[in-house]
């Protein structure tokens, strides 16, 4: 990652932990390198950036930094200038706000202007909640798709869980969702509600953490098993 005159920069996507534990613990020394060569950064949130950046690198000027933040809020014509650095040598790291950038993750739009840019883009390992949640979850792990957050609207949800569960059945593909964690309790309520009895459910909660929970079972399982999934960051996975 060193700077050399006339050499473009690199854009890193350096994954982040998924709660509140050591990031060695979960994440490969290249991501402390990375952090410790890098001041140019694209990320969600500064104040969590910088806490995570000064975790995984205490001596690490935090003055010295340079961070564009990438979310919602963020006007798309001014996404292509945040690259700029890379112009002058610099490299740049997409950090996300819990593990891998640009998976269900806004950092995707920026990777999409370097390949344009024709800068490199180089991914670091790290936790994806999706993935793991999958590898846990004993559910089809050759055909499967993220689907990310279903419809807020009740009948809209149910709708969309049913056409979810059809496709399931009939490609024998595993369905993810995601869901904000303080709506955890009531979108596993839908499912219970609205899966057939002998669909499989996978619940997986507080992935890389002390209380991580991973189980799957049938929706009727389910239906006689009591937890409590409120505001714990969690994966929903089906397979009819």
């Amino acid at each position: 990652m060193a700077k050399k005159k006339g050499i473009r920069g690199n854009l890193y996507l350096i994954p982040t932990t998924l709660g509140d534990n050591e990031p060695l613990e979960v994440l490969p020394i290249s991501i402390k390198r990375a952090i410790e060569n890098i001041d140019y950064f694209i990320v969600e949130n500064e104040k969590t950036a910088r806490r995570f950046i000064k975790k995984i690198s205490p001596r690490k000027s935090q003055p010295a930094l340079h961070i564009e933040l990438l979310n919602k809020f963020t006007e798309p014509s001014s996404i292509p200038s945040f690259l700029d650095p890379c112009d002058l040598g610099e490299d740049i790291g997409v950090l996300s706000e819990a593990g891998c950038p640009a998976i269900a993750d806004p950092g995707s739009d920026v990777v999409a202007i370097a390949h344009q840019r024709g800068i490199k883009v180089v991914p670091l390992v790290g936790p994806s909640s999706i993935l793991l949640a999958l590898m846990a979850s004993g559910l089809n792990g050759q055909q499967f798709a993220f689907n990310g957050y279903l419809p807020i609207d009740n009948s809209e949800r149910k709708k969309e869980i049913k056409a979810m569960e059809r496709l399931s059945r009939e490609k024998a593909q595993t369905q993810i969702f995601i869901e904000t964690p303080y709506r955890n309790d009531a979108l596993l309520s839908e499912f219970l509600k609205t899966l057939a009895k002998n669909t499989y459910l996978c619940v997986a909660t507080d992935i890389t953490l002390a209380t991580e929970e991973i189980i799957t079972k049938t929706v009727e399982e389910w239906q006689n098993t009591s937890v409590s999934l409120h505001k714990r960051p969690s994966i929903f996975i089906i397979q009819a």
